[in-house]
């Protein structure tokens, strides 16, 4: 590995750390680039990610409003096939609220913990740890990897964007706050990070389909005040929040979006990106030429 990528010669030996994978629906499907390049920054600091096998949707969009059994034998199944004792690492924000909003509750209620059981036929494990994507800065350290780490991202003026679901129902109020994960991170890494204030604003998440409407109005305002504080592209935390703040934008030349585990591959020299920008709406080639962070 080139020095420009390393602090020093003993990264590789540095022990890599496992956890199971939960994707869900738009990092597969819509968030594909998303899932693209967190598998590849996750490479690059010694993190394994593996997939759990056969997951299912964790009903996120709906069922929770639908069918009471439903959702919560969609998040449950989830749970039943993570492997015992390495940590579910989860990137999706309202993936992480059902899932790890599930498993609290079956942690808390016995009878519950009985109907998993007899459901999926193993034991439930009260000691399985949930976490988000963010979680991983506190386990690692980017200096590790990156060689002169204040200078990857060339002062880029980066809006970030948490989206609501991080800001956590009141089941979960007592659980980690990620807010400031995405300023800390990249300003190490040499952003510019702009201050708007609609940071944690909720995008419309599946009103974009019922109330496409409602959505533009929120999504425009949102994208507006990021570049009126002078953000030359927004970094999101959340794939479905990435799709809403593109297909809902109806502004004048936008600012493009940009997912946080995009931003953190390109300051690890990841090359995949002709992978990953054909599937952005608003293209951030320019803008990246333009500062440098693509050849």
């Amino acid at each position: 590995m080139e020095k420009s990528l390393k602090r020093n010669d003993n990264t590789d030996q540095l022990e890599r750390m496992k956890f199971s994978f939960f994707p869900g629906c738009s990092l597969k499907a819509s968030g594909h680039e998303n899932t693209l390049s967190l598998l590849k920054f996750c490479d690059k600091v010694n993190v394994d990610l593996i997939e759990l096998e056969d997951w299912n949707c964790c009903g996120s969009s709906s069922a929770h409003s639908i069918d009471h059994m439903v959702s919560q034998n969609l998040p449950m199944r989830n749970i039943s096939l993570a492997p015992k004792g390495i940590p579910l690492m989860i990137a999706c924000p309202s993936c992480l609220i059902r899932m790890k909003s599930m498993y609290l509750k079956i942690k808390k209620d016995k009878n519950l913990q009985k109907e998993y059981e007899a459901l999926w036929q193993k034991p439930f494990d009260d000691e399985l740890e949930i976490i988000h994507f963010f979680e991983i800065f506190d386990r690692i350290s980017l200096k590790d990897y990156i060689y002169d780490p204040k200078g990857k991202l060339k002062n880029i003026k980066v809006a970030p964007y948490y989206g609501c679901m991080l800001s956590m129902p009141p089941e979960l109020r007592l659980e980690k706050n990620y807010y400031g994960v995405m300023e800390k991170t990249l300003s190490k890494l040499g952003a510019d990070m702009i201050s708007y204030g609609y940071g944690a604003r909720c995008c419309g998440t599946y009103l974009s389909a019922a109330k496409p409407k409602l959505a533009e109005k929120v999504v425009n305002e949102i994208v507006s005040k990021a570049m009126e504080a002078g953000a030359e592209c927004l970094v999101t935390s959340c794939a479905m929040c990435h799709l809403n703040l593109e297909i809902r934008c109806t502004l004048k030349n936008p600012i493009p979006v940009l997912h946080f585990s995009e931003l953190l591959s390109m300051a690890l020299g990841v090359q995949d990106q002709k992978k990953w920008f054909p599937r952005h709406i608003v293209d951030p080639v320019p803008l990246l030429q333009k500062r440098g962070l693509l050849t």
